[in-house]
């Protein structure tokens, strides 16, 4: 049994800042969005994520990599947006086995609706708290987290975007 590695006293404010974002910034983002257009993140992530795709539709394992989500989180949240009109399901035409989802026009009205105050909020609790540098390395230090919960690259965010003509 190897000896165990205490964290320095650095190492140990990082951490402890670190925990306190992880805790802080959902509910902060599910607040926002909650009472923009009463959803919470993750289903403000999936209806993103389906307003991306081509024609606003993709197949359930393809959405659940897009928004870092398991299979059986992702099914529930789609049930729930299903019963408000938001999203719908079906078979895949390509693949009887597979069920694509799609983004209805109510779920587009309500992405149009919620996405400028959302992005007013990542603005403000993250971004312009950073200088350019910083969210350079926000990024790096994210991915280097990823490869390790996420070393097989099963998440698509893994993986890094590509680039989109802006910047």
């Amino acid at each position: 049994m190897s000896e165990t590695r205490w964290l320095t006293e650095d190492e140990l404010t990082a951490w402890v800042r670190f925990t306190a974002v992880l805790e802080l910034l959902p509910a902060a983002l599910d607040t926002q969005l909650n009472a923009d257009a009463g959803l919470t993140h993750f289903e403000y992530f999936c209806l993103a994520m389906l307003s991306e795709a081509p024609d606003r539709v993709l197949r359930t394992s393809a959405l659940a990599a897009r928004t870092n989500a398991t299979l059986p989180r992702l099914s529930r949240v789609v049930t729930q947006l299903e019963r408000r009109g938001l999203a719908s399901r079906a078979p895949c035409p390509e693949d009887g086995r597979a069920t694509n989802v799609s983004l209805t026009d109510a779920g587009w009205d309500t992405m149009v609706r919620a996405a400028p105050g959302h992005v007013d909020a990542v603005r403000r609790l993250v971004l312009d708290a950073l200088e350019p540098d910083q969210v350079r390395q926000l990024s790096d230090i994210s991915a280097a987290l990823l490869s390790r919960l996420d070393p097989d690259g099963r998440m698509l965010v893994t993986s890094p975007p590509a680039p989109t003509g802006s910047s």
